[in-house]
C-alpha cells in the first residue's frame, strides 16, 4: 500500500470521526432533559484501571451528578465530616475540573450538610447547571448560588429565607432546571400531620443573571402526612409544539405555563384507591423519581407498591385531566420508586431500587421483559448513548445493557465505590461519579 493511500484513509478516518456529534451536558438529565445523548463510541466496558482516562480524589460523598460544558466539569460535593450523621457544619461545596481532571476551583457555598438517612443521601445531592458562561448549584439547605464558570461568585441566595423554611423528612433534592436563562424550581414539603387540611408547596422561575424572582405560586394539595413531601425534580416537556414545565409531587403532576405559572393541568389518583392503584391508601407514599418524557407522553412513577402511568400530551390539556381517556395512556403496578424512566425510541426502561428493570412498549404499554442486574441497591437514573443503556449501583457496579426490545446485559464493572449520581457522557467520554472520586472513561 503506497504511503499517499495511507495518509488518504488516515485523512478520511480522521474527517469521520471529526464529524461525530459532540455535546456538552449541561444539567441533571443532559443536553435534552431527557437522559439521551447523541455521541457515539462511548466506552461499555471498565475497571478502576481499565480504558479509565483519569480518576480524581473528591473531597466527599456525595449524589449530585456532574455537569460538563467544553473542557469544564464542574460538581456539588459535602467537604468530610467526622463521621456522624449529620456532619453539621461541614462546608457544601462547588468543584470545577478540567477535561484533563486538573481542579481549576472549589468555592464553599454553604456549610451545615446533613445525612439524612444512611442511604438517602446528603444536602449535595441537587446536581448543578451551566450555560458555558455560568454555573448554578443548589444544596438540600436552601441556598443556590451561580458563579462564573472561573470561580467568581455572582449572586446566592437561601431558598429558605425566602420562601418559608423546608420541613421534608430526608431533606430537600430536589434539581432546579435551567432553561432560557431563567431557573425553575419545585418546592414540595410539608409539616408531616395526618389531617385533611389544604398543604400547599411552591414553583417558583428566578432570572438566572440576578436570582430575583420572576413568579412563584403556589402549588395546592389535600395532600397529608408523608405524601406532602416530595424528592423528585420538575423537567421540562418541549415537543418542539408546545413547552411546559412538569412537576411531580403530593400525589400528582402537574404542568405550569412558563411565562405566567398558572398550572395547565394536574394528574391525581396515583395514591390508591384510584382507577390507577387498586391498594389501600398509604400515608407514608412520597415521590423521589422523576418523571420520564419522550414520543409525546410523560411516563409517571410513583412509590412504594404504586403504579408506573404513561399519559399522552395533548395540545387542549387543561385542568383535572385524572379521569380523561383522551389523555391517559397505560399504567403498569411496577414503579421505579427511585430513578427517572428512560424513553427510547418507542421502548419505556424503567429501574427498579433493587436492580430489576422493566420494559414497556411506550404507545401500547405492553411488557417487554422484567429482569434483574445486579442485586444491590441503585440510586442513580439510567442514561442512554450509542445503542446502549448505562446505570450504577450503589455498591459501584455498573451495568450496559442493549437499548432492544430484548433483554441483553453488554457488560457489568465494578469500580468499588459507592455510587449514587447518574452516568454523563461528553465528548467521547463516560463520566462516572462516584462516593470518593470523578472518573473519566474513554472507548477505543
Amino acid at each position: 500500500m503506497s504511503w499517499r493511500l495511507v495518509v488518504y484513509i488516515l485523512g478520511i478516518s480522521f474527517a469521520l470521526q471529526s464529524t461525530l456529534p459532540a455535546e456538552d451536558w449541561p444539567q441533571w438529565r443532559g443536553p435534552h432533559g431527557n437522559g439521551i445523548s447523541g455521541e457515539k463510541g462511548i466506552a461499555t466496558e471498565w475497571s478502576k484501571t481499565k480504558n479509565v482516562l483519569w480518576r480524581t480524589e473528591l473531597p466527599g460523598a456525595a449524589g449530585a451528578t456532574p455537569v460538563i460544558w467544553g473542557n469544564r466539569i464542574f460538581v456539588a460535593s459535602a467537604a468530610a465530616g467526622d463521621g456522624t450523621d449529620s456532619q453539621e457544619g461541614s462546608d457544601l461545596l462547588l468543584l470545577a475540573f478540567d477535561t484533563s481532571g486538573k481542579e481549576l476551583w472549589r468555592r464553599k457555598v454553604g456549610s451545615g450538610n446533613q445525612n439524612a438517612r444512611v442511604s438517602e443521601g446528603n444536602s449535595a445531592s441537587a446536581s448543578p447547571m451551566t450555560d458555558g458562561k455560568h454555573v448554578w448549584v443548589f444544596f438540600g439547605t436552601g441556598v443556590l448560588g451561580c458563579y462564573t464558570v472561573d470561580g467568581e461568585e455572582v449572586w446566592k441566595s437561601n431558598l429558605q429565607d425566602r420562601y418559608g423554611k423546608f420541613d421534608i423528612q430526608f431533606g430537600m433534592t430536589s434539581t432546579p432546571v435551567l432553561h432560557d436563562g431563567a431557573i425553575y424550581q419545585q418546592l414540595i414539603h410539608g409539616v408531616m400531620q395526618r389531617d385533611n387540611d389544604v398543604r400547599t408547596g411552591k414553583v417558583i422561575k428566578l432570572d438566572a443573571a440576578t436570582g430575583k424572582e420572576i413568579w412563584a405560586t403556589d402549588r395546592v394539595t389535600q395532600a397529608v402526612f408523608e405524601n406532602k413531601h416530595s424528592y423528585a425534580s420538575a423537567l421540562m416537556y418541549d415537543d418542539g409544539n408546545q413547552k411546559f414545565l412538569v412537576t411531580h409531587g403530593a400525589d400528582c403532576t402537574a404542568g405550569y405555563d412558563l411565562e405566567t405559572g398558572k398550572e395547565l393541568w394536574r394528574f391525581s389518583g396515583l395514591n390508591a384507591p384510584s382507577p390507577y392503584n387498586e391498594g389501600n391508601f398509604d400515608p407514608t407514599f412520597r415521590f423521589v423519581a422523576s418523571p420520564g418524557i419522550g414520543g409525546g407522553k410523560i411516563i409517571i412513577p410513583t412509590a412504594k407498591n404504586g403504579p408506573t402511568v404513561a399519559i399522552n400530551v395533548g395540545p387542549k390539556m387543561s385542568g383535572d385531566v385524572t379521569n380523561d381517556k383522551q389523555v391517559y395512556a397505560w399504567h403498569d403496578e411496577k414503579t421505579p420508586d427511585v430513578s427517572v424512566p428512560l424513553v427510547v425510541d418507542d421502548v419505556v426502561f424503567c429501574l427498579q431500587k433493587d436492580g430489576r428493570v422493566f420494559a414497556y412498549d411506550l404507545n401500547s404499554g405492553e411488557e417487554l421483559f422484567f429482569e434483574r442486574t445486579h442485586t444491590s441497591q441503585h440510586r442513580s437514573s439510567p442514561i442512554y448513548a450509542d445503542g446502549h443503556i448505562y446505570f450504577c449501583a450503589k455498591d459501584g457496579m455498573c451495568t450496559v445493557m442493549k437499548a432492544g426490545r430484548k433483554f441483553e446485559i453488554v457488560a457489568q464493572n465494578d469500580l468499588g465505590e459507592p455510587i449514587t449520581a447518574s452516568p454523563v457522557v461528553s465528548n467521547g467520554v463516560l463520566y462516572l461519579r462516584s462516593y470518593n472520586a470523578l472518573y473519566a472513561i474513554r472507548g477505543k
